[in-house]
């Protein structure tokens, strides 16, 4: 397996300069946001690539193909932990946009506690859930950090902020790196959306996750509700493969065998129990990462999405330059 080692104590071991805003340890700067709900442009991103590649659609049906068989096969058990380097690439127009070192790190150090189930919250998981929470069991090592100024306002998902041509920061060897782009503001269909990813297969220039300044980590320029550093969870969910649980149909598929089926997305915080409208009216998993729940009502994976964003890592898998 491949390592990677990076010494990220006080100082800046970072592509680009220290920002002039950096914070004290666990200091939040809440904003405020015209977001009140969670919305993914994920899906819709993944439609216009398949629309605009023919290619891509075959592709992805060979992902879920060896997807299926190496769950079938077992192989997943012989992977161990698998460190993912991350380079985080900031856009920004202001001084407040152009967040610190601080909020870069807390964003890291909330995905390794979602992906190893060490969140503290997990514990809120109700009874009936609990046997199926799980630790996917990989590592998030921060790399680098690039910082570039635009005077964009406001982007959208057309890819733009990964090409340096059009204003934005290229990837940097995206086989080997999970590269975050952080940007001031994203709209899509004239509404502001918190962030979006791309699936396995797509091209490599274009391979990482998007998310807006204010919805990154949990320390900094953050806004409620959204101000626990899920939205990357959510997104570096759909980067390994994972769909949304509603499975962007009334009732339809997360291709998942331990996820309740549910009707559609949920926002906020429901109650315990919700109930689906789908066969059987079983308990939704409000609480899964990959819902569109408030960033405090959501806080687990399942074993089934282990087994899903694994095999991405497996030998033949879309991802497995990462477990080299």
């Amino acid at each position: 397996m491949k390592k990677f080692f990076a010494y990220l104590a006080a100082g800046c071991l970072f592509i680009g300069s220290c920002t002039e805003n950096e914070l004290s340890e666990g200091e939040n700067n809440i904003v405020s946001s015209d977001v009140t709900s969670r919305m993914c442009a994920s899906m819709e991103v993944l439609e216009a690539q398949l629309n605009a590649d023919p290619k891509l659609r075959l592709k992805m049906e060979s992902i879920e193909s060896h997807t299926r068989d190496v769950i079938a096969s077992g192989r997943l058990n012989s992977q161990g932990k698998i460190e993912i380097p991350v380079m985080v690439n900031v856009i920004y127009r202001t001084s407040s946009e152009n967040i610190s070192n601080l909020q870069i790190q807390s964003q890291i150090d909330v995905l390794n506690e979602d992906f190893n189930a060490t969140n503290k919250d997990v514990s809120n998981t109700p009874s009936l859930f609990t046997g199926f929470v799980a630790d996917i069991d990989v590592q998030f090592v921060l790399v680098g950090v690039k910082r570039k100024y635009s005077n964009k306002r406001t982007w959208g998902t057309n890819d733009a902020m990964k090409y340096s041509s059009k204003g934005g920061i290229d990837a940097t060897n995206p086989t080997e790196n999970l590269n975050m782009w952080v940007v001031n503001k994203m709209t899509s269909g004239g509404g502001t959306i918190l962030g979006y990813a791309q699936f396995p297969g797509g091209n490599p220039a274009t391979d990482g996750v998007v998310i807006g300044h204010n919805f990154f980590g949990r320390v900094g320029r953050v806004s409620a509700p959204f101000d626990k550093g899920r939205t990357a969870t959510h997104e570096v969910g759909h980067w390994m493969n994972l769909r949304h649980i509603w499975g962007d149909a009334t009732c339809g598929t997360d291709f998942v065998s331990d996820t309740p089926q549910h009707n559609t997305y949920n926002f906020g915080c429901p109650t315990y129990p919700h109930l689906s409208t789908c066969s059987g009216s079983p308990v939704e998993m409000t609480m899964n990462y990959m819902d569109y729940t408030d960033d405090a009502c959501m806080y687990m994976f399942t074993e089934g999405q282990k087994d899903r964003a694994v095999s991405t890592f497996v030998e033949g898998g879309p991802r497995a330059s990462f477990a080299d």
